[in-house]
């Protein structure tokens, strides 16, 4: 089964403890520091939708976009309740494939999606796509797994239950990719049981290699920090954050 087939309708109970809101915020603030006003914004690997239904609540238009046809499903239906004068817009597009019929202001990408892109050269498109969206002065914002966080999850278990959805996540880490398999057993109307099971790949990027595709895409003033913390990362860091410009 693809990534998210099955895990899409429980995502957002499974992912409760993400801090969207703070995310947002965090966003918000970066946003009002751009050498440009910000007023359109492009969310890569928008999953259910969380992070854009935020801005929009913010007065942003947001297009979003994501490989995903099923979390792009949650999230038309999350923003479809949403009293704002610009619901988002979906676009259902791999972030290597990217095609806007006009530039953005700014563009983000969060909770780990470009990990979700196991190969380089992938990586490399979506950071020229992003640069040939952007305006001049526009800022891109995205974070990463770091490769620590992934590598130290090597062999390990998890599990996640709720009253109505019962997850176990099973990871094994080789050759700079974490492979996560997902049993997800979610609560049917009648009180039985359904089981699904999905194979998730994230990739490990070392910030050196990362930095240097933003520079070879065209992207200046690069930095990367400990998550929403704005303070250089820590040697244990578990998300890094990348933030960059398009030269006015």
């Amino acid at each position: 089964m693809n990534s998210y087939e099955a895990l899409a309708g429980a995502y957002d109970v499974l992912t409760e403890d993400v801090q969207h809101r703070r995310r947002a915020e965090y966003l918000h603030r970066q946003f009002r520091k751009s050498p440009i006003p910000v007023e359109t914004v492009l969310d890569l690997g928008c999953g259910t939708g969380s992070i854009a239904c935020l801005l929009a609540l913010k007065g942003y238009a947001v297009t979003a976009v994501d490989a995903s046809e099923e979390m792009l499903t949650v999230a038309a239906g999350k923003a479809a309740s949403l009293s704002v004068e610009r619901l988002p817009f979906f676009l259902h597009q791999s972030m290597a494939r990217l095609r806007l019929l006009e530039p953005v202001d700014a563009a983000v990408s969060t909770l780990d999606a470009i990990n979700y892109l196991t190969r380089p050269g992938d990586v490399r498109e979506t950071f020229r796509r992003v640069f040939r969206y952007l305006k001049p002065g526009g800022r891109f914002l995205f974070d990463v797994n770091s490769p620590y966080k992934l590598r130290r999850m090597d062999g390990q278990v998890w599990l996640d239950e709720t009253e109505d959805v019962y997850c176990v996540w099973r990871t094994e880490f080789s050759r700079e990719v974490c492979t996560y398999w997902v049993d997800l057993f979610e609560r049917r109307r009648d009180g039985s049981w359904q089981r699904s099971c999905e194979e998730h790949r994230e990739r490990a990027y070392e910030p050196e290699e990362l930095t240097q595709w933003l520079r070879e895409a065209g992207f200046t003033k690069i930095t990367v920090t400990g998550d929403m913390t704005g303070k250089p990362p820590a040697p244990e860091e578990d998300r890094l954050i990348f933030l960059c410009e398009k030269p006015r």
